[in-house]
């Protein structure tokens, strides 16, 4: 995870760094031009998200599982089973400005602006920055 100033995510700069990634990355299906139609994702992540003022940290577990759809004008439609890391800017998603562990059975479908929405069947978000605060 790329750093992110104060007010981007959180009221604090963070940063993160995966102290486990054993996710697997399989292609399904390739657009005509050879790019990334349909990926899957699965496999432990775990990320340490640092708050960098203070040093506080928290062990975000991403392990979910998900299928994600890349479409032809940029924008993405993600099927989820498990938790994942999820950045929202200001304005930019149906979940307040934050930094979250969306865990559950749910879609995200990120607009082509990079626009989050996050459609809950069941399950529950953390929200990060609250652990670090």
């Amino acid at each position: 995870m790329p750093a992110a100033a104060a007010g981007v995510r959180c009221d604090f700069a963070v940063h993160g760094e995966p102290i486990v990634d054993e996710v697997v990355r399989r292609v399904l299906a390739r657009h005509p031009d050879g790019s990334p139609k349909q990926v899957a994702y699965e496999g432990d992540l775990v990320v340490r998200v640092n708050n960098t003022a203070s040093g506080d940290s928290y062990d975000a577990d991403a392990s979910g599982s998900a299928l994600v759809d890349h479409r032809a004008d940029g924008s993405q439609f993600w099927s989820v089973r498990g938790p994942v890391l999820v950045g929202v800017g200001e304005g930019r998603g149906n979940l307040p400005r934050g930094l979250y562990i969306v865990d559950g059975v749910y879609t995200m479908d990120i607009s082509a602006d990079g626009y989050k929405s996050v459609n809950m069947a069941h399950g529950s978000h953390t929200d990060i920055c609250e652990q670090i605060d």
